[in-house]
């Protein structure tokens, strides 16, 4: 019996796993190798690639196959040197700033330590302990926040026992009453950070008369005062350069106290902007307050676009995705959940909803301390200030160069003798003349160059636009309009016409609901409420109550019912109660269980909701041919079910 055996022989592979190679060798059926046969041999066998002869491969060949898998391989250990090299820059770049934040932070500390001590001594209060009236001391919370550790939140039992530590509730809040807030700001900080003080009046003085052509001009009026009292007499001879230098001092002191009130306005602008207002759970009511009035153990709502105001953790998240770039360079985007619940203040909510338990705020951030060293620069010149200083300096140049050549002209005539007096005599005389007159002759020729330089430069031109623009700023904030820039007024001054978008920015951003279509029929609440099936309203009110991020708040005194979030929300909001909406029964009765944020990608955004009696309804909201166009039904306002016609969507001519 004729049998044939076919063996692999073995296997080689590059040691990084890129380059597979397996080498097999044949028996042949009457017991012959296959490489003893070299008739049946179709490959050339000069070829590198040729690999079929296993024990008596050619040395170039198998050569050049180590040589393949060297760089194979170098390449690849290459690559991860690279990769490890930018690794250890980012940690280097993260424990620069953090050693940086650090530092400041002992600094304002061991400032704000001495502060407290001298109100502490003046006041004969007791100086409270690490913690004050609370189960957890500000510097467990920083170190736990700057560190991002995970099992330190866990040993205080979570979010939810970290809350109970801090005397706060993670669905109402903290009281929020004066009581409170005073103890939590004496406990662990307010959300500030000390600024840099201004420049002062002397400062600007002092950059003011650095200007070169004041110098000049400051040069030119002691020539003047010199060469006049020498010549006319001290009663009659400084009247020139006492002009000169009258007029200088008069620039100085009005750049320099023009700069110093557009700063003060530029502080305060600076310091009206950053107050951003925010909400915050405070008494199970959402309420708006200031940004600086944040305090630690505060339950702060998250949604797109919010900045983080404070440190803290994650309570509750849909779909969270936080920017923090700001604080760590790193572009990609970081999704927090359970398992990565620590926030950063300055960073970005780039997608998702959520909600946050403050436990740092102020000083006690890396990003207060970076805010604290960073001046705010108000030395901004408008493109007009640009334009015309760069006109003063050409006709600045044009003159000095012109008084250049007329006093060489002039000293080359009078020193050559071509210059006569009123008398007729030649003025200058080789030998004869003497050096007093010609030195006095020289500072007067000197002089008229000088009178030349002042005349052309226009000093007093970018000064006039400055103080223009000032009173221009003053009189727009009597009109309650706030000018952060100065440059605004420039472009505000050029505009012919001013084109709003669908938000309605230049109104008082306050909206409502001017008609709704409930089944293809017109709904007026709460006149027709009564009209819808019980089912079709039930529905309503539930999208309406679990599918926004609002708040409504009822209080218990019978006072006016209080209606927070977005302007459109509270539109939807408002109109929902009027329609008969039990706002807290909804919410308490179902669960969110998921929820799909809006963007302006998707165009629409949902939640599941779980009902008490485990079913699931998935409310979305959004725009209307996006919406409708996943639809196939919908329920008439008598609670049946009709078909929705496709074409009538595609061409926005339907109403539900």
């Amino acid at each position: 019996m004729t049998t044939t055996d076919t063996t692999s022989r073995g296997s080689t592979s590059s040691s990084n796993g890129l380059l597979t190679v397996t080498i097999a060798s044949s028996t042949h059926p009457h017991g012959l190798s296959a490489n003893e046969d070299d008739d049946d041999l179709l490959v050339d066998p000069d070829d590198p690639f040729n690999i079929t002869q296993t024990k008596n491969a050619p040395p170039q060949t198998l050569k050049r196959w180590r040589q393949a898998a060297f760089v194979l391989n170098a390449s690849r250990r290459f690559r991860y040197t690279l990769d490890l090299k930018k690794e250890e820059e980012k940690e280097q770049k993260k424990s620069m700033i953090r050693a940086h934040a650090l530092v400041i932070r002992a600094a304002l500390l061991f400032r704000l330590a001495g502060e407290r001590e001298l109100v502490t001594r003046s006041t004969s209060v007791a100086p409270t302990t690490a913690g004050g009236d609370y189960a957890v001391g500000l510097e467990q919370l920083v170190s736990m926040s700057k560190n991002q550790n995970i099992s330190a939140l866990q040993q205080y039992g979570g979010v939810k026992g970290l809350s109970d530590s801090l005397k706060s509730d993670l669905d109402k809040g903290i009281s929020g009453d004066d009581v409170d807030l005073s103890r939590r700001k004496n406990a662990f900080g307010t959300n500030t950070y000390p600024r840099k003080k201004g420049r002062s009046l002397w400062r600007f003085l002092w950059e003011a008369w650095q200007d070169l052509t004041l110098i000049i001009l400051i040069i030119a009026a002691a020539v003047s005062l010199v060469l006049g009292i020498k010549t006319e007499g001290l009663e009659e001879g400084w009247y020139d350069g006492g002009s000169i230098a009258f007029a200088v001092l008069l620039v100085i002191v009005v750049t320099a106290v023009s700069d110093y009130r557009q700063s003060l306005q530029f502080q305060n602008l600076n310091a009206e902007k950053q107050n951003i207002q925010l909400e915050a759970i405070r008494g199970g009511r959402t309420i708006k307050i200031s940004i600086f009035e944040i305090v630690v153990g505060d339950v702060l709502p998250l949604k797109i676009g919010d900045q983080v105001p404070a440190d803290g953790v994650l309570i509750t998240g849909h779909s969270l995705a936080i920017d923090e770039s700001s604080m760590t360079g790193e572009s990609k985007i970081v999704h927090k959940d359970q398992k990565a619940p620590f926030l950063m203040s300055g960073c970005k909510v780039a997608d998702g909803v959520g909600s946050m338990l403050v436990t740092s705020v102020g000083i006690n951030t890396e990003w207060g301390l970076l805010m604290a060293t960073i001046s705010e620069d108000t030395g901004e010149e408008t493109p007009l200030q640009v334009r015309l200083n760069g006109v003063a300096t050409f006709i600045g140049i044009v003159g000095l160069t012109v008084a250049a050549a007329v006093l060489v002209v002039l000293l080359g005539r009078y020193f050559s003798g071509n210059t006569k007096d009123l008398d007729g005599k030649v003025q200058f005389v080789a030998g004869e003349t003497s050096i007093s007159d010609a030195v006095d002759a020289s500072i007067k020729i000197f002089t008229i160059a000088v009178t030349i330089v002042v005349v052309a430069v226009p000093e007093g031109l970018p000064l006039a636009v400055t103080l223009t623009l000032a009173y221009s700023m003053r009189k727009m904030m009597a009109d309650k309009a706030l000018v952060r820039r100065l440059s605004a007024c420039e472009t505000m001054g050029s505009a012919t016409t001013i084109c709003s978008d669908k938000t309605g920015t230049l109104t008082l951003n306050q909206m409502t609901v001017v008609e709704a279509y409930v089944g293809r029929k017109k709904l007026n609440p709460p006149d027709d409420s009564s009209k819808l099936h019980s089912e079709v309203l039930s529905l309503i009110n539930e999208g309406i109550a679990q599918n926004t991020t609002g708040n409504i708040f009822v209080p218990k005194d019978g006072g006016e019912t209080e209606v927070s979030g977005s302007p459109t929300e509270k539109a939807i909001l408002s109109w929902a109660l009027k329609l008969g909406m039990n706002f807290e029964l909804i919410r308490s009765s179902t669960k969110i269980i998921h929820v799909f944020p809006f963007n302006s990608e998707k165009k629409r955004g949902g939640v599941a909701v779980k009902l008490a009696d485990s079913g699931v309804h998935i409310h979305w909201k959004g725009a209307a041919e996006i919406v409708l166009g996943t639809c196939t039904q919908y329920l008439d306002s008598d609670g049946h079910r009709q078909s929705i016609e496709e074409e009538k969507v595609k061409n926005s001519r339907f109403k539900l």
